[in-house]
């Protein structure tokens, strides 16, 4: 029987464990709109970018699919039912493939700093969703949040107008359009993921994601699209592997450790990290309205996420 001591070591070390997944996961996650930007420099469009970070991550995924599906084949864990899996369908067009391409379209116009804070304003779209069509009321508090996220992307986007020029517009849009569609998936995926856990349904909904996102690849490009320069294919194995794969489940596991309210508190690290990433390897200024509307949106986020909880 171990002794209490041990198990308060046990639990601290499990606590540091998913601190620090949580809080790298997020960092990995973020980086991919620099892996993305460094990739733009060898003349490639959004659909390769895409296209190649689903193609080489689809054997990781499959894989895990391939192994829950034998599981619920012998029993292990439950079956699928057609409306779940027309839904993990669903969610995989939605939340990783549409989600994606639109995120890399805005890449090509806008800095890595304001992707990642658009990117961010996700949770305010779930709740102002879930207030419209589930007739859930909005809190004051919850108002003052939402407030802060728009107005510090506000002022980031402000400091790119000025830098870009009228493209910077339109990239903002696509964005905040992939920022809409996962707002979608996570409203989307809430009850499944209860039903069929989350493991499965990442492992499912991404395989879905990859196989859509080649085939969009191969009728637009053919074969031909996958004659690439050699950087394009070192770059996008790093976008597959440690921007993509890796922080999937470290994420999950970090869950697992310390629950979804803190892990996704850490999250708040992403932007931050992308701001002074961006600075170090794209050559992307660091200004006070920058850093003020950081500030700004990642303090709406820490509102609203202390109010979810």
């Amino acid at each position: 029987m171990s002794s209490p001591t041990a198990a308060l070591s046990m639990d601290r070390n499990q606590f540091w464990s998913g601190f620090l997944l949580a809080g790298l996961g997020a960092i990995l996650f973020s980086a991919k709109a620099i892996v993305a930007k460094l990739t733009y420099l060898h003349g490639v469009d959004a659909l390769v970018v895409l296209g190649f970070r689903m193609i080489l991550s689809l054997p990781f995924f499959a894989v895990i699919a391939a192994v829950q599906a034998r599981q619920a084949a012998r029993g292990s864990i439950p079956r699928l039912t057609r409306r779940d899996a027309l839904l993990v369908v669903l969610l995989g067009v939605l939340g990783y493939y549409l989600a994606s391409y639109l995120d890399f379209l805005g890449l090509q116009y806008i800095t890595a700093g304001l992707e990642r804070l658009i990117l961010f304003l996700s949770p305010t779209f779930v709740l102002l969703l879930t207030a419209v069509f589930l007739k859930r009321p909005v809190s004051v508090r919850q108002w003052v949040a939402l407030g802060l996220s728009y107005l510090g992307v506000v002022f980031v986007f402000i400091q790119d107008l000025s830098l870009g020029g009228s493209n910077v517009l339109l990239g903002a849009s696509f964005v905040l359009g992939s920022a809409l569609a996962y707002a979608l998936y996570l409203i989307g995926s809430g009850e499944l993921l209860q039903r069929i856990g989350a493991t499965r349904l990442v492992a499912y909904a991404m395989s879905v994601s990859c196989l859509v996102s080649m085939v969009h690849f191969f009728a637009v490009h053919s074969l031909a699209g996958m004659v690439q320069p050699l950087a394009v294919y070192q770059l996008s194995l790093i976008h597959a592997i440690f921007n993509t794969v890796v922080p999937t489940f470290m994420v999950m596991w970090a869950v697992a450790r310390i629950g979804a309210p803190l892990a996704s508190q850490l999250g708040l690290i992403g932007p931050v990290s992308v701001l002074f990433l961006a600075a170090w390897l794209l050559g992307e200024p660091i200004t006070a309205l920058q850093l003020t509307g950081t500030a700004i949106t990642l303090s709406g986020a820490v509102v609203l996420s202390r109010l979810r909880k």
